[in-house]
């Protein structure tokens, strides 16, 4: 690729739908992961950097509502598609439930993995509003928590449940 195939390559603008805004990104090549155009350039800390090979889960977003790695996702596949962040779930004022549960439940010791945690759990429930421990086991099993709060983290995904159970 020649020097101004790759200058118009990154002076095209994306424009991109995150947590219900439309925002328009200029300055990256397509090939940017998404991850960094969130942190940087959004300035949205609920994914975090973590393996940067989409193995740990802490950079999960929800595409289209679905879970996607955002460290390995380029910024391209997500235009034209909903992008969910941490940030989009709740508020300080006004926590989601499944955030609620997860402080309910002290699913953490360091942190940071919950963002992958919470991100795969709304997928989770969105889908199986009633899961058991095998679903919650499968759909949190490419999250890593070197920390070992599992089983709080389990309580927590039943929790979240119960709580949106009860908002209907």
């Amino acid at each position: 690729m020649s020097v101004s195939a790759s200058a118009a390559q990154a002076s095209e603008p994306l424009t991109l739908t995150v947590n219900g805004c439309t925002r328009t990104i200029t300055g990256v090549t397509r090939d940017t992961p998404l991850l960094y155009v969130l942190r940087n350039d959004f300035e949205l800390n609920g994914p975090k950097y973590g393996c940067g090979l989409g193995q740990c889960g802490a950079c999960t977003v929800l595409l289209d509502g679905g879970p996607a790695r955002s460290c390995v996702v380029p910024v391209a596949a997500a235009v034209g598609r909903e992008t969910l962040t941490l940030e989009g779930l709740g508020t300080l004022d006004a926590l989601h439930p499944i955030q609620r549960a997860f402080i309910d439940e002290q699913a953490a010791q360091c942190g940071y993995c919950l963002n992958g945690m919470i991100m795969s759990t709304k997928a989770l429930l969105d889908r199986n509003p009633a899961p058991d421990d095998d679903n919650i086991r499968d759909a949190l099993r490419f999250n890593l928590c070197r920390c070992g709060t599992h089983i709080e983290i389990m309580k927590a995904v039943h929790r979240a449940a119960d709580y949106l159970k009860r908002e209907q």
